[in-house]
């Protein structure tokens, strides 16, 4: 019998959750077939950058609204270090109430969009404000979705470039996975010093390999109910331990409260949260730095035995996998394969469909019921 994170197929389609398990499985089949993509790509998008990268005044706004957002904060240092441009991450929710505080009319600025579908009403809505308050803005959109409202509304417009990841990538299921994936390692390869393409084939391999060896593990501990998950991550994993909590959230339907922290700032109040029914997991840092201070903590919590339990994620760790010594942002990929399993087999346990938890609709796939004011009406 065909297994799929260790359930058969039809089981995962009988419980509403066939497409999800796909989307998680075949992220590193997509990896490769990004990579050729973007080699067939590069030519075009370094002619579009130009020599923007390395200029100090140039602003590069990464955006988007949810787990496009945190693809622009795992990745945002990173890049920002490797350049003299000045790159920050800012929300599409952000950048519409308070554009003030992000935009300068005369600074060159090039907003790089990630958006799954391209038809959220901020990611356009961001795109339009741009043309409004910064002339000469420039625009990077990062998608899956030829067809949608982001990547048609600048398709024949010189000041934007249309970087389309791999159909496949453009997940039927509720949660995004491997669009989030795709988008932020497009980035990184395209807006990196050096495109690094030949990262794409190994992360590929090690990603293959965390799949077959997390499965059964990731199922057992997916098995076991719990009421609240906290995910810890320090510096660009603190982003991913949004992403990681968010999963939770969304494929449990809110029924398992998450939240995410660096380990530094988690003493800082929120440990507070911690009980008997909590899961700790932590996301190990690349850096030695960073890893002696989520060593501190990790001794300290096992110390108090104030959680449930508490498990770490990454090289070396409890749910671990023999990895290169990259940047934190190139390996958040290959860490996040946990989480998306984890939140999947928790849906199963809450006995929800995965692939729409929210059959009411409170809660949609694009994001609905957004109205979008005009900055110069207030």
């Amino acid at each position: 019998m065909t297994t799929l994170l260790q359930r058969a197929p039809q089981d995962w389609r009988d419980i509403g959750g066939l497409d999800t398990a796909e989307e998680i499985v075949h992220q590193p089949a997509v990896w490769r077939e990004l990579a050729a993509s973007l080699a067939a790509e590069q030519a075009r998008v370094a002619a579009f950058l130009g020599g923007c990268l390395g200029d100090p005044r140039q602003r590069v706004i990464l955006t988007g609204a949810g787990s496009s957002a945190y693809a622009g904060e795992i990745i945002a240092d990173e890049l920002n270090a490797a350049w003299p441009a000045q790159v920050r991450a800012v929300a599409t929710t952000s950048l519409l109430t308070h554009p003030e505080l992000y935009l300068e009319a005369d600074a060159p600025t090039l907003l790089v969009s990630f958006a799954r579908s391209g038809n959220s009403p901020e990611s356009t809505a961001a795109v339009s404000l741009l043309r409004d308050l910064v002339p000469g803005a420039r625009f990077l959109n990062i998608t899956c979705n030829a067809d949608g409202q982001l990547a048609q509304q600048g398709a024949s417009d010189a000041a934007v470039c249309n970087l389309l990841m791999p159909a496949a990538s453009c997940d039927r299921g509720f949660a995004m996975t491997s669009s989030f994936t795709c988008m932020l390692l497009a980035a990184l390869c395209m807006l990196g010093r050096e495109p690094q393409l030949e990262r794409l084939a190994q992360l590929a391999a090690l990603g293959e390999q965390a799949l077959r060896e997390w499965a059964a593990p990731l199922a057992t501990l997916g098995a076991q109910p719990v009421s609240r998950v906290v995910y810890l991550g320090s510096g660009p994993l603190e982003a991913l331990a949004k992403e990681a909590a968010l999963k939770i959230l969304e494929l449990t339907g809110g029924r398992v409260l998450a939240v995410a922290n660096s380990p530094l700032g988690f003493r800082h109040g929120p440990k507070a949260m911690l009980d008997a029914e909590t899961l700790v997991l932590m996301f190990r840092s690349s850096k030695p730095l960073a890893r002696q201070y989520e060593q501190d903590l990790l001794q300290e919590l096992q110390r108090e035995k104030v959680a449930g339990r508490c498990l770490t994620v990454g090289c070396g760790a409890h749910i671990g996998i023999d990895a290169p010594a990259w940047p934190d942002a190139w390996l958040a990929p290959l860490w996040l394969l946990m989480a998306q399993q984890y939140a999947l087999h928790q849906s199963a346990l809450l006995q929800l469909r995965p692939d729409n938890p929210f059959t009411g609709g409170t809660v949609n796939r694009v994001v609905q019921g957004v109205t979008i004011y005009r900055h110069d009406q207030f």
